[in-house]
């Protein structure tokens, strides 16, 4: 009887002065889809958290890459990304859960953002400043941009790789040196972009990673002064967690939304514009921080919209993430699937109606669309993070302004419309750090300044937005005499 081999799963370990450090203790990281062990990492200790930042501080203070050499460190970086595609694909479809098609597209939107983060490197600058002010005629002065130093990352789950580029390739483009924490349920994709950046030339101390989860491994990283700035991307409470704890070091926090998005009777192209709300509220399970979540739409057009949402809603291919033709796969765990699907039963117990979907198999919620909410139901009123969407009929603009306003979340906000002065007045009147014109929330060019207001964070990401955020701009007099 032939022996039956045991399945051996992968030890990573943390990363810290260009070592990989495996450990005795470890943690799972699963298969979002099958539920088996896909993988073991090593969770990092408040000693090897503060040896990760030793060595980064001490890398700092005694190490420089020019502007020249970060950007070949960075844009080689992205060859050898593109170059292992399928492969860091195919992690992503494990770990994350992430259909093959949204994986491969998060890989090439991380190579761009690479690609853009080292053209940043080479274009780091400060500004002329004049002192036109009595008793000044023999001086002179400017600014220069200087790293800020140590910066403590830590990512999320949804997009472990992209956002850990957005992340870690501006702070290296501007000089510093970077301690990241992935999320403890998708690190994998995270220590291979760090095992990449060691291979395309980036030298020891630079990027360290240490692993685990959020209250202990983040906070010893919290806990740690001689970091100089936090990048965190996740929820407004963590959010909140961060902002108290650093005092006046500097912080950049992504903290999400529940995203609404407004079409008018005037809407250029309804079947667009209800084909985008629906799959962009679906893509990647729902669980982005600026997927579609509440639509408001004008009675007017009310009827035709849910019916052409709800033909795209059935259309959706729901299924293995390994099948190329599946749109939409797992949640990030059966937990989260059960939490949204307890948000659907509440809402239906308070009067709305399921126009699709609604049911869950494990970790697999369908897509689904609702009807007949009201302001104060989870499904709205917060941040569902899942593949569903509600659908709010309206009669007047400047009412739907107010709904869509009516949030502690601020991050974006999409209207379809086809007058211009309605266009500019959502500019002005509607409260997001991105209004999106005839499309919807959901958009986000890499390279365009992304951030929130309100409870939605503080600063910018996008390269050069990001590169402003991580330098400092240190003021320069000259004396001529």
């Amino acid at each position: 009887m032939q022996e039956q081999k045991e399945k051996v799963t992968a030890v990573y370990g943390n990363y810290i002065n260009g070592e990989w450090q495996v450990k005795d203790d470890t943690f799972a990281v699963m298969n979002k889809y099958t539920g088996e062990e896909f993988a073991r990492v090593s969770k990092a200790s408040r000693e090897d958290v503060n040896e990760a930042v030793t060595n980064a501080l001490h890398t700092f203070r005694t190490k420089k890459l020019s502007p020249v050499q970060r950007y070949d460190i960075l844009k080689r970086a992205a060859e050898i990304i593109q170059e292992r595609k399928e492969e860091l694909a195919l992690i992503m479809v494990a770990e994350v859960g992430k259909v093959i098609k949204d994986a491969r597209a998060e890989i090439d939107r991380g190579i761009q953002t690479l690609i853009a983060s080292a053209e940043e490197a080479k274009r780091i600058a400060g500004q002329g400043v004049p002192l036109g002010q009595p008793g000044n005629d023999n001086k002179m002065a400017f600014t220069v941009r200087v790293p800020v130093g140590v910066i403590g990352a830590i990512t999320p789950f949804n997009f472990p790789f992209n956002l850990t580029v957005h992340k870690v390739g501006p702070a290296i483009a501007a000089g510093n040196t970077v301690v990241l924490k992935p999320a403890e349920m998708t690190p994998i994709i995270a220590l291979k972009l760090a095992e990449i950046l060691a291979e395309a030339g980036l030298p020891a101390g630079f990027l360290n990673v240490v692993n685990g989860f959020g209250q202990e491994t983040g906070q010893y990283l919290l806990e740690d002064d001689r970091i100089a700035m936090f990048t965190f991307t996740g929820s407004p409470g963590v959010g909140r967690h961060i902002k108290s704890t650093t005092g006046i070091r500097r912080v950049t926090l992504e903290l999400g939304n529940n995203s609404p998005n407004i079409v008018h009777r005037d809407a250029p192209d309804l079947d667009k514009a209800a084909e985008l709300c629906v799959t962009r509220g679906f893509s990647n399970a729902g669980q982005a921080c600026i997927s579609v979540q509440r639509v408001y739409v004008h009675r007017d057009v009310y009827e035709a919209f849910v019916e052409r949402a709800v033909k795209t809603a059935q259309s959706i291919k729901v299924g293995d993430p390994t099948d190329p033709v599946s749109d939409v796969g797992p949640m990030i765990s059966e937990k989260e699937a059960k939490r949204a699907e307890a948000w659907i039963q509440e809402a239906l117990e308070q009067g709305a109606k399921v126009a699709c979907g609604g049911k869950r198999e494990g970790s697999v919620l369908y897509p689904t669309v609702m009807v007949d909410v009201t302001p104060e139901m989870k499904v709205v009123c917060q941040e569902v993070f899942a593949p569903v969407i509600s659908i709010i009929p309206f009669d007047d603009i400047d009412a739907a302004f107010q709904q869509a306003n009516d949030s502690r979340l601020g991050l974006q906000v999409g209207l379809f419309t086809s007058n211009l002065q309605l266009a500019m007045r959502a500019i002005h009147e509607l409260e997001f750090g991105g209004v999106i014109i005839n499309d919807v929330s959901t958009f986000r060019a890499d390279v365009m300044p992304y951030g929130g207001v309100k409870d939605s964070g503080i600063g910018k990401e996008g390269p050069r937005w990001a590169v402003e955020e991580m330098t400092e701009e240190r003021i320069v007099v000259i004396s001529l005499t």
